[in-house]
């Protein structure tokens, strides 16, 4: 990965087991955080801390930065939701991020744990997907209604155990809550995901749902960056998959 700098150190070991803050890459211009699903990316209602808050927390003692450090927040996840999340570090990463994030070159891949498996093992889904801002909650529809927008993923199989069955997922869109109200609609919610129809919560309090891998051209080198993010280890039902995480 070019020119990536790694986190070492006693210091940097405590501080990240203090934060839970796993940097999967960085380098000059952007850096990758694995999220846990109790962070929020961005701020809320609720006031807490910020997973970017604490990237600039971690960024300004390693390099004993002066002042505010700058960081762009390029892309978001739900809050229950775990993975990699990127971030840029420098203005013209951020810019060139963002309209490659617009224009589709940004390769999202997500892994979902749901109960019932769909009626195809692979396939294609395609919604029209209504944002209802009060209940903080979408809808996905199968004809176009006005304020809709077209919500497109594809999916397959990649394992079953038990009762349960992960689904890897590519994005081609990014709606407000997407892959939750797609599997929703076709009767597969995602474990743990009360909000759509999942019958139990996880004791995480998160969802089943994570941000595997994302890969695009680096916005300034062109060189091109694959980052990974392992699964959530205090969260068993990951843990029995653990055999898919090694074919990876």
């Amino acid at each position: 990965m070019g020119d990536s700098v790694f986190p070492c150190g006693n210091d940097l070991k405590n501080m990240f087991e203090m934060k839970k803050l796993e940097i999967l890459y960085e380098d000059n211009h952007i850096i990758a955080v694995n999220k846990n699903c109790s962070d929020i990316v961005q701020g809320d209602q609720t006031g807490d801390q910020t997973l970017g808050d604490k990237v600039k927390e971690y960024i300004k003692k390693k390099y004993n930065k002066p002042g505010d450090v700058f960081l762009g927040v390029v892309h978001r996840l739900d809050r229950p939701v775990s993975g990699v999340v990127l971030f840029a570090r420098t203005s013209k990463a951020l810019t060139r991020l963002n309209k490659m994030f617009q224009d589709n070159e940004v390769k999202k891949t997500y892994w979902a744990v749901v109960g019932q498996l769909p009626k195809e093992e692979q396939g294609e889904l395609r919604h029209f997907i209504l944002k209802d801002s009060e209940k903080n909650k979408s809808h996905a529809l199968s004809k176009m209604r006005s304020g809709a927008k077209e919500a497109i993923l594809t999916y397959k199989l990649v394992s079953g155990l038990k009762n349960y069955y992960l689904l890897e997922i590519d994005l081609q869109t990014g709606r407000h809550h997407q892959i939750r109200c797609q599997l929703a609609k076709i009767g597969s919610p995602i474990r743990g995901d009360l909000k759509y129809g999942f019958p139990r919560s996880n004791k995480t309090g998160g969802i089943s749902l994570h941000s595997r891998k994302v890969e695009f051209l680096h916005p300034i080198t062109k060189e091109k960056i694959v980052i990974i993010a392992p699964t959530p280890e205090e969260e068993n039902q990951w843990k029995e998959f653990a055999n898919v995480n090694k074919n990876e």
